[in-house]
């Protein structure tokens, strides 16, 4: 799957103390020494654990030059055989072609042979150094004098992945059959558990998102860093990912380097990265889901009793823009649904269902969005042709059974589960949508795709096999919902909440099952708005040039975004500010959760 990074007014400015700037260590060489010092000094054992895409080994081997006789203990030799993991994993792996049920109850552990941990264990003392996944599982944690944790974001580690060159649980070199599934329905959650669990023992942090440019600090600089960021909005590094139906705005708007058409970008979600520049030159890149190492501080009390490790909110930006006119079944996604709470739990082990909307922030000639079905149509024999197309062959007449509605800036379309949609082209859409897993991965059931070539990244064509279907998954939670309930329900309408004589604030309208709210500031100069102490919001700029947004009460912590970038504001946040660094109207669009 192809995916790139766009860093456009990425970095996150904060301040932190004169100790904890001079304690973070820049340069895979400064950061091999430090390492390399604090396993001589230390009084008994040291454990180097981290997330998957780390090089253990040749970790290893550059700290063996350093360190003289330590004695390096392989985490992967207490690991069960192969098979024995692949055993295990079946679970989780299922055997739904497109989708996998969550390990949410496993832990590392699981996958290691009793024996050999017992024997590592007593085998643990000083001058010993255990490097790789779960050195430091729960077992062993406490016998360490000295626990230093390795991270990295997730792209370079899905590229890795993808590549073919991914080392994971209890293997020595890449698997080059490993799977998408394996990652994010089993191994992502034995990962995340140990690596909360280290957030409160590790002694250091190694950032090591680039071996040839690690960064340590110790854990009290670490704490301060992550700590400091949610007394600001957060900005993430964007993601990008070209399509069968990706347009052609993001040219005018950003460079991204590779990136020949642009299907959608994520602007703000659990599966992003924050650049966070500390002072004095130095950039620190980590995963934004650290930030919930404080969850009540970043998504509020209500959210994290609800919906533990959970960040529950997207924003994405669909591109629309086409210089010439296309035909329907170029510009168009694919004619899809969403499960809701109760069918995500039952059938992929996920806390909460897709719950979306999208917001017109571009119109141009022919925007339109697909959704729901016109009032007359017979919808056994839509699914019939569904079915027997597969997507392989066209459905000359689909358009006569998938209603469209014609779109203009500031539109908005509820989309709860089991509504039949897709984003009809012609148009930038802002989604923000609920994130229904803590690994970052959603569910659209497609049903159809106009059995055209998708899109290939290689050769920058749209000459890949046509996109597979999920017809059981998309007609079991489809409600078919007809022309008249998309009218009266979910072309939602905006009412004023607020209004002074410098700015106002309008709510959408909604239905019982939306679990979030729309909202909007339109302003000239600034505007002011509150958390209150308990609701996240993801905002995005979708009419201006630029915006600073800062606390009301501490000016000082402050975030600029630019126009179609958001920011997350933590739920303690308080009263802010937003305010236009240009002349003109602005709107500025967020979602926040309906209850706090």
């Amino acid at each position: 799957m192809p995916l790139y990074e766009g860093r456009h007014n990425a970095e996150n400015y904060i301040q932190v103390s004169e100790n904890t700037r001079n304690a973070v260590i820049c340069g895979t060489e400064a950061s091999l020494q430090e390492i390399a010092k604090i396993i001589k000094e230390a009084p008994g054992a040291v454990a180097l654990d981290g997330w998957y895409g780390v090089p253990f080994r040749t970790l290893a081997e550059e700290l063996e030059k350093l360190c003289g006789d330590k004695e390096f203990i392989f985490m992967d030799t207490v690991y069960k055989t192969p098979e024995q993991i692949m055993a295990y994993k079946q679970e989780f792996l299922t055997e739904d072609p497109s989708f996998g049920y969550c390990n949410m109850e496993g832990r590392i552990t699981d996958l290691l042979e009793e024996e050999k941990l017992s024997a590592l264990s007593g085998r643990l003392g000083k001058g010993t150094v255990v490097t790789g996944y779960g050195a430091a599982v729960p077992a062993l944690a406490d016998k360490y004098s000295r626990i230093i944790y390795l991270d990295k974001t997730r792209q370079p580690m899905l590229w890795q992945m993808w590549d073919g060159e991914l080392v994971p649980f209890g293997a020595t070199e890449p698997r080059k059959d490993y799977g998408w599934k394996e990652y994010y329905y089993c191994d992502y959650y034995l990962l995340h558990f140990q690596k909360h669990f280290l957030m409160e023992k590790m002694d250091f942090y190694v950032e090591a998102v680039d071996f040839e440019n690690l960064k340590i600090m110790p854990r009290s600089a670490y704490d301060e860093i992550v700590q400091s960021m949610l007394n600001y909005p957060v900005k993430e590094v964007e993601i990008y990912q070209p399509g069968p139906w990706g347009a052609y705005r993001y040219r005018d708007l950003w460079d991204i380097s590779g990136l020949e058409c642009n299907a959608w970008n994520e602007l703000a979600g659990p599966e992003l990265s924050v650049l966070i520049d500390i002072g004095e030159g130095k950039t620190l890149n980590m995963p934004f889901v650290n930030l919930m190492q404080y969850p009540e501080r970043l998504v509020g009390k209500y959210l994290h009793e609800t919906y533990p490790h959970l960040f529950p909110l997207d924003a994405w930006l669909d591109d629309g823009y086409f210089p010439e006119p296309q035909p329907a079944e170029r510009i168009s996604m694919p004619i899809h649904t969403h499960p809701d709470t109760a069918y995500v739990k039952r059938y992929f082990n996920e806390p909460i269902g897709r719950y979306e909307t999208y917001y017109i922030a571009e119109a141009y000639e022919g925007a339109n969005t697909w959704m729901g079905f016109y009032n007359d149509v017979d919808l056994e024999e839509w699914e019939a042709k569904c079915r027997e197309s597969d997507n392989k062959k066209e459905i000359p007449d689909w358009k006569d059974y998938i209603c469209n509605w014609k779109s203009n800036v500031g539109d908005l379309y509820l989309i709860p589960p089991g509504t039949d949609h897709g984003h009809g082209g012609n148009q930038m859409v802002l989604e923000l949508d609920t994130c229904p897993s803590i690994a970052g991965t959603e569910y659209s059931f497609f049903s159809y795709d106009f059995a055209r070539n998708s899109w290939d990244d290689k050769t920058k064509t749209m000459t890949a096999a046509p996109m597979k279907m999920h017809l059981d998954h998309s007609f079991r939670v489809s409600k078919f919902r007809r022309e008249d309930y998309v009218e009266k329900k979910l072309r939602a309408k905006p009412s004023v909440v607020k209004w002074t004589k410098d700015y106002y604030i309008d709510r959408y309208s909604s239905v019982p099952e939306m679990p979030f709210e729309i909202e909007r500031i339109h302003y000239m100069k600034k505007a002011e708005y509150d958390t209150e102490g308990k609701y996240c919001h993801v905002i995005t700029l979708t009419m201006g040039k630029s915006a600073r947004i800062y606390s009301r009460k501490n000016p000082q912590f402050s975030a600029e975004i630019r126009l179609f970038q958001a920011a997350v504001i933590p739920a303690d946040f308080g009263e802010y500010v937003i305010e236009s660094s240009g002349e003109g109207g602005n709107t500025a669009t967020l979602v926040r959760w309906k209850k706090g």
